[in-house]
């Protein structure tokens, strides 16, 4: 009986009377393998082409006499013998090319070995001189070519003679913790091949005694509660020094994420036994780092998510928001207490999601020399606040604290805004005790409406001595109707606001509201966009002693103007329907852009950078701001503009900082007295010296200005300038 097997896919059915056709054939070599021609130490490679039905397999064989010998493991169409000595110059060989209907051997080919071209070494790169500071890494290169290719053996250096040094046979040689015992040794490096040997420039190490101690400490955000952006103890860094000769990028420092939260800074600390200035790190993975402030050493490191089974949550995770991106951990600046705790405490702000995909904030206590976690240590931050429905509650996932943590009078101070403007959030703002990480006190700037959170583009919450804390308010519902001047639901929406912590009870004490602020809101025009800044006590051309605030935002709906706002704190102006009567100064200040960064305030002047626009300066006389700059910066900044820091040695050798984002960041430097004359900047020196990356959509990055040095932070590591002589 003839049986028909007919694949699925066939069209028509099989013929009848006859028998299936035979579809094998034998293999057939449509490409035979060629003899090889290589120099020792290149590979040889063979290779054949063959057809057949079913697919054909391959085996290679030595050939000696006439006779084929398997090659173990030599079964693919290739054959390749690496690393090739004359040794094996001569050698035959065939492949046996099969399949079941049949076999075929190709012709024997030959491999032949040739000597090596030999080239002694040639030095293209000699080392070069090196000069750290004790506790630094110094590390010395060399670049050489030659045939084959050259081996290498660094060594000391002592009267003309070298010997060698154990274990320094790669391209670099590195001396790890140098001290100064280790000034003025010399080195070279001898390269070696078979074809000779080639002995470098003997090149010198020296080493500077680290920085004394330093008594320097930033320990918030731009440096004071005032938020003034200046360090007036700074004397080394100068109008003189600092330029691309002698100033430039000292190193770059890696974490494990993006750094959005200023850098901090504690001098003459002992930690590990040893006395450091040191430097603090908080990333957007949730960890927080000490590194010595001179040799970038590592001190410790607190991943505060390890071992709890949650994650810092991906921006896909909050309603897609990149305004913090990839993940958003730590954005907010910490704040240091030296005083808390058995050795001082870092207090800091961490966001997490678990794998229930269950949102959690937390407040940590870590030691600052161990950084391990306080007593009390982590609190998790809750809330609920009363409301015309009964009250309104927190809601973790919803919110990022990106604001600047505050310090006062034994308590930390937290403000919150949503991600991306993703709704539903109000204003939020809690105050937590430093002793018990227990929350003392909670408001919320707008129980009965919407929006109002505090942005403020990393600024910190500020206070006066009187311990009244200011904030600017981001577009949100504001009740126009007022009862004794005051909301009538309290809702402060888009206001410029000062709340009392008097009996440890945050509560409004005063406020300033624009006159047409629901037209702003409703055009998305916050004013809290920007950060607030308390201005020192002035006083006014009739002798009357003026404390002042200044805040600006994004530009007014009607006008198209940046207006910025200056309010006395002891009378804010409150809310008036029809004009800004009650404000103490506000004047378009002619920027080209929105306000999304901070002020800074630097003897008797103000300096603004918005959004596409050169950093500005603002005089002050008689207790007023200028409405025009007095100068402005040669480089406009773009998106997000620019957040300004100021160093100087009391009121001599201003400086004014500033980052220009992009993908490569760029470090201005300005004298402070006329920021038309720019001392420095990163883009200067010859090679890409001093270049970084950056984050080119972070509104956080504020550089940090403490004992000779400037750090930045960046999307993977801080970098450090000083002067190159260090």
């Amino acid at each position: 009986m003839l049986v028909c097997v007919v694949p699925l896919l066939a069209l028509s059915a099989c013929p009848t009377g006859s028998p299936p056709a035979n579809t094998n054939s034998a293999p057939t070599i449509t490409t035979q393998p060629q003899n090889q021609t290589v120099a020792a130490g290149q590979t040889a490679t063979f290779t054949v082409a063959a057809t057949g039905t079913p697919a054909p397999t391959y085996q290679w064989q030595n050939v000696v006499n006439n006779n084929g010998t398997n090659i173990s493991g030599a079964t693919s169409a290739s054959y390749s013998i690496v690393s090739t000595t004359t040794a094996e110059s001569g050698m035959q060989f065939q492949v046996v090319v099969t399949n079941s209907a049949g076999s075929k051997t190709s012709n024997v080919v030959a491999l032949t070995v040739n000597p090596a071209q030999q080239a002694a070494p040639t030095i293209t790169t000699q080392p070069q001189n090196q000069t750290v500071t004790a506790g630094q890494t110094a590390t010395f290169t060399v670049a050489a070519t030659g045939t084959p290719a050259p081996t290498y053996q660094w060594q000391s250096v002592v009267n003309n003679n070298g010997t060698n040094i154990s274990g320094a046979t790669s391209a670099s040689y590195s001396i790890v913790s140098t001290t100064t015992a280790q000034s003025g040794m010399q080195f070279q490096v001898v390269v070696t091949n078979s074809g000779g040997s080639k002995t470098s420039n003997v090149v010198t190490l020296t080493v500077n005694p680290a920085p004394p101690p330093s008594s320097i400490a930033v320990l918030t955000y731009h440096n004071d509660v005032a938020r003034t952006g200046q360090n007036l103890n700074e004397t080394t860094l100068t109008t003189s020094n600092v330029n691309s000769a002698t100033f430039g990028l000292l190193g770059s420092i890696p974490v494990d994420g993006l750094v959005d939260a200023e850098p901090l800074y504690v001098g003459n600390m002992t930690i590990n036994g040893g006395t450091h200035n040191v430097l603090f790190v908080a990333t957007e993975n949730d960890s927080v780092y000490a590194f010595d402030a001179d040799t970038l050493a590592q001190l410790w490191h607190n991943p505060l998510l390890s071992g709890t089974g949650e994650t810092a949550p991906t921006a896909g995770d909050v309603s897609g928001c990149a305004q913090v991106s990839p993940i958003i951990g730590i954005t907010s600046t910490p704040v240091i207490d030296p005083s808390a705790g058995a050795h001082g405490t870092i207090f800091v702000v961490a966001m997490s999601i678990d794998s229930s995909g269950n949102f959690h904030q937390r407040l940590h206590a870590l030691d600052l020399t161990t950084g391990s976690e306080q007593t009390g240590s982590p609190a998790l931050i809750t809330a609920t606040f009363p409301s015309q429905a009964g009250q309104t509650t927190f809601a973790p996932g919803q919110y990022e604290e990106r604001t600047g943590l505050l310090l006062l009078n034994n308590a930390i101070y937290l403000a919150w805004t949503s991600h991306c403007d993703d709704t539903p959030y109000t204003g939020w703002v809690m105050g937590y005790s430093e002793t018990t990480m227990k929350q003392a006190s909670v408001v919320n700037v707008t129980p009965n409406g919407i929006q109002g959170g505090i942005w403020m583009s990393g600024d910190g919450l500020a206070a006066d001595s009187s311990g009244n804390v200011y904030f600017l308010d981001g577009n949100g519902t504001f009740d126009t109707t007022l009862s004794n001047g005051l909301p009538i639901n309290a809702d402060y929406g888009n206001a410029f606001m000062k709340l009392s912590t008097a009996g440890g009870t945050l509560s409004v004490a005063d406020y300033f509201n624009m006159f047409d602020t629901v037209n702003q809101t409703d055009n998305d025009r916050d004013l809290g966009s920007g950060g607030v800044l308390l201005l020192p006590d002035l006083t006014d051309a009739q002798g009357n002693t003026r404390h002042l605030a200044v805040g600006a935002g994004k530009p007014d709906a009607t006008t198209g103007e940046t207006v910025v706002y200056v309010v006395n704190r002891d009378s804010m102006g409150g809310f008036n329907p029809t004009s800004d009567t009650g404000i103490y100064q506000e004047f378009a200040a002619g920027f080209a852009g929105e306000i999304k960064s901070t002020p800074a305030y630097f003897n008797g002047s103000v300096y603004y950078g918005a959004v596409n626009d050169s950093l500005k300066v603002f005089k002050i006389t008689n207790a007023l701001l200028g409405t025009s700059p007095t100068s402005f910066s040669p480089t406009a900044f773009g998106y997000p503009g620019t957040t300004p820091s100021i160093s100087a040695n009391g009121t001599a050798n201003g400086i004014v900082w500033a980052i220009e984002n992009g993908s490569t960041g760029i470090l201005h430097a300005y004298d402070a007295t006329n920021l038309a004359n720019e001392l420095y900047n990163s883009n200067q020196a010859a090679g890409s010296r001093d270049q970084f990356p950056t984050n080119s959509n972070c509104k956080f990055v504020t550089p940090l200005i403490a004992n000779g040095k400037v750090y930045v932070g960046t999307a993977t590591a801080v970098v450090v300038f000083g002067l190159l002589s260090q």
